[in-house]
């Protein structure tokens, strides 16, 4: 084990941590993490990917990644020689082309004008000869055609009246329904409830207050992603409705719609949420524990 490995071993034992607990914090694979603390960087896939490793290792466990990489600079993998020496293997490979190729290509734009043209002038021949045999015949059957037309004109005049008549009823009848559709659409939307607020009244040191209108229900949800100590407590007399321990993933759901406000005391903030009628609560102050008030307006009801 390397003196690197030694030091990212003993923060993360400090925290309590497992390496099963580290592969779910970094989403590194668990034999990754352990080759890191072995000093056995030959598992992991290249020098970039053990150093992001040792970086995201480093940080989850409360460490400086940059003062990590300076303290143990001779056992971390620089990557630096191994690009370099990557882009000169590729200008290499480009001057490996040779010089009949370079001609053929040199040749190619000449060659394609050539055929090109050639192309053009067999085309233009082959449109000159097919209308001028066509030319007459086309205008014989065009005088025919356009006393036909004359004909069925008015015939065709004569159904279009009739058709534009039927269109502007079916039209007045559409526009009708449109805006009977309109206004009932506008009555609908005037008789929306108004959002939910959920705002920051004040803060003071780890004590934060929030004020909760525009609803006319007020239930509360603490979640905890991790151990986390809790204390919740109504607004009428300060009784104390829950005090304990939350386990990772369990969950508290209170309704209190007929108290004026609510009292939590948090004792591991960053493991806990707090959502009020399913709004996550955004914590007002960066603090580990916190002491937060919860004051309900209800909504007034006509």
């Amino acid at each position: 084990m390397t003196e690197l490995g030694s030091r990212l071993k003993e923060a993360r034992k400090a925290k309590g941590l497992s390496l099963d607990d580290l592969q779910e914090m970094t989403k590194i694979q668990k034999r990754y993490l352990r080759g890191i603390e072995e000093g056995n960087y030959d598992t992991i896939p290249g020098k970039f990917y053990v150093r992001a490793f040792i970086k995201q290792y480093a940080e989850a466990v409360g460490l400086e990644s940059e003062q990590v990489f300076e303290e143990f600079k001779n056992e971390v993998p620089v990557t630096h020689n191994d690009e370099i020496n990557e882009q000169i293997s590729r200008v290499q490979t480009r001057r490996t082309v040779s010089a009949g190729t370079s001609k053929v290509f040199n040749i190619l734009p000449t060659i394609l004008v050539v055929v090109f043209i050639v192309a053009a002038v067999f085309l233009i021949w082959i449109l000159v000869q097919k209308f001028s045999g066509s030319g007459q015949a086309e205008n014989h059957n065009a005088t025919n055609s356009a006393q036909v037309k004359v004909k069925e004109s008015g015939k065709s005049n004569q159904a279009k009246t009739k058709d534009n008549t039927v269109d502007n009823k079916q039209s007045n009848n559409t526009n009708a329904d449109s805006k009977t559709n309109n206004n009932e659409s506008t009555n609908s939307q005037n008789e929306q409830k108004p959002v939910q607020e959920l705002k920051v009244e004040s803060t003071s040191g780890n004590n934060s207050t929030y004020k909760l209108s525009n609803t006319d229900k007020f239930k509360l949800t603490v979640s905890s992603t991790d151990r986390a100590w809790i204390l919740v407590k109504n607004g009428i007399n300060g009784k104390t409705i829950f005090t304990g321990t939350l386990n990772k993933g369990e969950k508290q759901t209170f309704d209190l719609t007929n108290e004026n406000q609510a009292y939590i005391s948090i004792g591991n903030v960053p493991a806990t949420e707090i959502k009020v009628n399913d709004e996550n609560l955004e914590y007002a102050v960066k603090s580990n524990t916190q002491k937060i008030t919860i004051q309900f307006e209800p909504l007034k009801t006509k």
